[in-house]
């Protein structure tokens, strides 16, 4: 008896599962949707933008001021005589000394330090994390600038710079010491 209440229950499962299955009315509202919008207008898409293309730009202005750091006092140095005057220029034949690579802007004055009786250096941040010593006679900034003095509270430079009629002209400049925040 148990094996003919079996057999019934699988009969009618799988009448159940057939008849589930044959469920027509239940597509059709899906068959109407995918109608409709095949039925309604395409678009269209429009095409790319044409792109010109890209043109370099030389700036030639590189080796002039920039022109958001402050403006520097040019005092000219009178001479007695012409030939004097024409005898200012670089020279190009001596071996670069190593603040020379900066710019006389970025360098900063952080102190002093004395070795010896009446010899005092002066400390400069070079603005990449190093602390250099310097004297007078030593050169630093791209204009070939030469310390002439250092004192507690500057360094004194004479910078060496282009006049713009071919010639040369020496600038004075001085890098004061920076106070701490």
């Amino acid at each position: 008896m148990l094996i003919k209440h079996k057999n019934a229950l699988l009969i009618i499962a799988v009448v159940g599962l057939l008849s589930g299955c044959s469920g027509e009315g239940e597509l059709a509202d899906l068959q109407a949707f995918v109608a409709d919008v095949n039925a309604k207008p395409k678009g269209t898409i429009e095409p790319l933008p044409e792109f010109k293309p890209y043109e370099s730009f030389q700036y030639s202005a590189a080796g002039l001021r920039a022109p958001f750091s402050k403006p520097v006092d040019v005092k000219l140095i009178k001479y007695k005589d012409e030939k004097a005057k024409n005898d200012v220029k670089p020279d190009f034949n001596r071996p670069k000394e190593y603040l020379e690579g900066f710019s006389i802007d970025a360098l900063k004055m952080v102190g002093t330090i004395s070795l010896k009786e009446n010899e005092l250096w002066a400390l400069v941040d070079d603005a990449e994390g190093g602390v250099h010593k310097v004297q007078p006679g030593n050169y630093l900034g791209r204009n070939h600038g030469r310390i002439t003095a250092v004192d507690s509270g500057q360094i004194d430079v004479i910078e060496i710079v282009p006049d713009g009629h071919g010639g040369w002209l020496e600038r004075p400049r001085s890098i004061k010491l920076q106070d701490e925040i």
